[in-house]
């Protein structure tokens, strides 16, 4: 079977936290490729500003540019309503039922996944791919994993991954307030929003 990796966001912005967190998983668990796939209207994120749909498919385009084994897919932005994880999970295996999913995420979202839609659809139908985040002790991470395996039996894989306190939401705050993104983003990426005046106001 085919590993295919899934890292979903709203990438607003893409940075290089997404990128090393993605590459990693691709490294130490050997997939084959890894989608990244921005989402429409995710639950948590309803009253968030979000730039277009375009905008961040662009985005995400540049910043994996020249990287064979990363691909955006727009299947979430394609597909009306509200983001669900799950959805997207049953729909893949629908139509690629020869691959093997592996979902990445933060330790901050693994932390979140019982709240999430259907999460004994997402470990039944995907790997768990998530990093340390927060500063995060060893046995705080093995807890939680023993704690969801109890539940759910999933497949959880934890990366090697430095800590990495970055987000979208402090980038915009940076863009807002006039202080530089150098090097938190591609620089292909922060061009493009310089160019198209994004998150400026």
């Amino acid at each position: 079977m085919n590993k295919i990796g899934i890292m979903g966001g709203t990438f607003n912005p893409i940075h290089i936290a997404h990128l090393i967190l993605a590459e990693s998983a691709y490294e130490q668990l050997q997939l084959d490729k890894i989608l990244i796939m921005p989402s429409k209207k995710p639950p948590h994120k309803l009253h968030e500003p979000i730039v277009s749909d375009h905008h961040r498919k662009e985005m995400v385009r540049l910043a994996i540019d020249g990287n064979p084994h990363f691909e955006m897919s727009s299947m979430e932005l394609d597909r009306e309503g509200i983001t669900y994880t799950a959805d997207t999970l049953q729909q893949l295996t629908k139509d690629y039922p020869e691959n093997e999913y592996y979902f990445i995420l933060g330790w901050d979202s693994l932390q979140q996944i019982e709240k999430w839609r259907e999460p004994d659809t997402i470990f039944r139908l995907a790997h768990i791919v998530a990093a340390g985040r927060y500063h995060s002790s060893k046995d705080k991470i093995e807890d939680q994993v023993h704690h969801l395996n109890k539940i759910y039996h999933g497949k959880i894989h934890v990366l090697e991954i430095p800590n990495m306190d970055l987000s979208s939401e402090m980038l915009r705050e940076y863009i807002k307030s006039g202080k530089s993104i150098r090097y938190y983003v591609p620089s292909q990426v922060e061009q493009y929003i310089r160019d198209h005046g994004l998150y400026a106001d």
